[in-house]
């Protein structure tokens, strides 16, 4: 069985964890580490990925005044947004030991959304031609990845009771922010992280039929 071992790390600022991916990216293609997970949280940042196109930022008049940084990074997608109160996954994953197949591993991350959000209650669902886990009309999970040498990087951003102001002031690919929900939203009471976490662990280990060791981390 192939082994996984999942970092649970409080708020870390993007930065950091962008350049521990990288990091990791290297070690593991080199053979020197196997796949991880990291599961965090960051303060508030728009990250833009290779699809991002300025009508879909927030317009700089709603910026101004906010603690919120901006990054441009590697991954697909349009901007997204990482904040207090969002479960964020960062799967190191080398694809060479599953298929070489992208597609395949995106249908995966999905699944284990869904499967995680299934012990929580909730049923979540797919939409034909976009990437993500929808409730309803509303989407409570964004998936982007970046894929170097067949090594993952990046990866989801589950809604736990994030402040739905920053996605509202957003236009992802089209998408309204007003079409963005919350577990807790949906669910009508606190969640707390450390049973949104012990889901998604339930959710991987199902999804993927791998081994996995936990370890908490007091930063990256």
């Amino acid at each position: 069985m192939t082994a996984l071992h999942i970092y649970k790390i409080p708020r870390v600022s993007y930065e950091r964890a962008h350049s521990w991916q990288r990091e990791r990216v290297d070690l593991r293609h080199a053979g020197l580490v196997g796949d991880a997970l990291v599961l965090l949280e960051h303060p508030s940042t728009y990250t833009c990925g290779r699809a991002t196109s300025a009508e879909h930022l927030p317009q700089p008049a709603w910026l101004r005044g906010r603690s919120v940084h901006v990054v441009e990074i590697e991954r697909g997608g349009s901007v997204t947004y990482h904040g207090p109160g969002q479960l964020v996954g960062y799967p190191i994953i080398d694809l060479r030991e599953r298929g070489r197949d992208v597609h395949r591993y995106l249908r995966d991350l999905e699944d284990i959304l869904i499967a995680a959000l299934r012990l929580m209650g909730v049923e979540g669902t797919r939409r034909e031609g976009l990437t993500g886990v929808w409730v309803g009309e509303e989407k409570i999970a964004a998936i982007g990845i970046h894929v170097s040498r067949w090594i993952t990087s990046h990866g989801f951003a589950l809604n736990i009771a994030p402040n739905l102001d920053f996605f509202r002031a957003m236009r992802p690919c089209g998408l309204s922010g007003d079409q963005v929900t919350s577990l807790e939203k949906v669910l009508g009471h606190v969640v707390e992280r450390a049973a949104v976490e012990a889901s998604i662990i339930e959710a991987t280990k199902m999804i993927w039929q791998v081994e996995l060791t936990v370890e908490a981390m007091s930063e990256l």
